[in-house]
């Protein structure tokens, strides 16, 4: 007998097929690739097809796979698509779970259906992928800034974003407001130059 993890791949290919253009299976999870074009018919299958009941969509959030696998020799060990999102469903009626990741194909210009006619839920965590990484979701209904103050510059989860950010806010009490202006920090490394063997004895 087939055991429950196995069973649901089973369904996954059956209501998917070519639509699947990734799959793996790790950790006792099931997580999916598919190409953009397939994002919303292989969400509406999650959703409806009766085998999969994929009634809740539990997070959404954007990766971006700059320098992914870096190890710092200087030579690039990932060489796909920069930006993608990742979806976690839940089947509350079959107690089941998949993990769904979509590549944006324009690494200048990300952009993704959106899912918010599918899952409601979708909204705020596509805001939140918009705002941090600055992934497109089309036809969203109100895709702005949900964590960033409304005068930021940049996407701050991109890898390349600088540490000190591009601009800082403050209060001018001559214009008696909150002004915004270039930083003036000067950035810095962070990282400490002295790496101490805690098991060494000091004579």
């Amino acid at each position: 007998m087939a055991t429950k993890l196995e069973q649901l791949l089973t369904n996954l290919q059956a209501a998917l097929g070519a639509k699947i253009s990734k799959q793996t299976v790790a950790l006792g999870e099931i997580t999916l690739e598919c190409a953009v074009a397939d994002y919303l018919p292989v969400c509406l299958l999650l959703r409806d097809d009766l085998n999969l009941k994929f009634e809740q969509l539990i997070d959404l959030c954007g990766v971006d796979y700059q320098a992914y696998g870096n190890d710092g020799s200087g030579e690039a060990a990932y060489s796909g698509a920069r930006y993608a999102v990742v979806c976690h469903f839940l089947s509350v009626s079959l107690n089941q779970r998949v993990r769904l990741r979509v590549f944006a194909t324009d690494t200048e210009f990300p952009v993704l259906p959106t899912l918010v006619e599918v899952w409601s839920a979708a909204n705020w965590f596509e805001r939140e992928a918009f705002d941090l990484f600055g992934i497109m979701f089309e036809n969203h209904p109100d895709l702005r800034r949900l964590l960033t103050d409304y005068g930021f510059v940049g996407h701050p989860f991109r890898k390349d974003f600088p540490m000190i950010g591009n601009v800082e806010m403050r209060y001018d009490p001559e214009q008696q407001r909150v002004i915004y202006q270039p930083v003036t920090i000067d950035e810095r490394n962070n990282v400490p130059r002295v790496i101490r063997n805690e098991g060494a004895h000091h004579g």
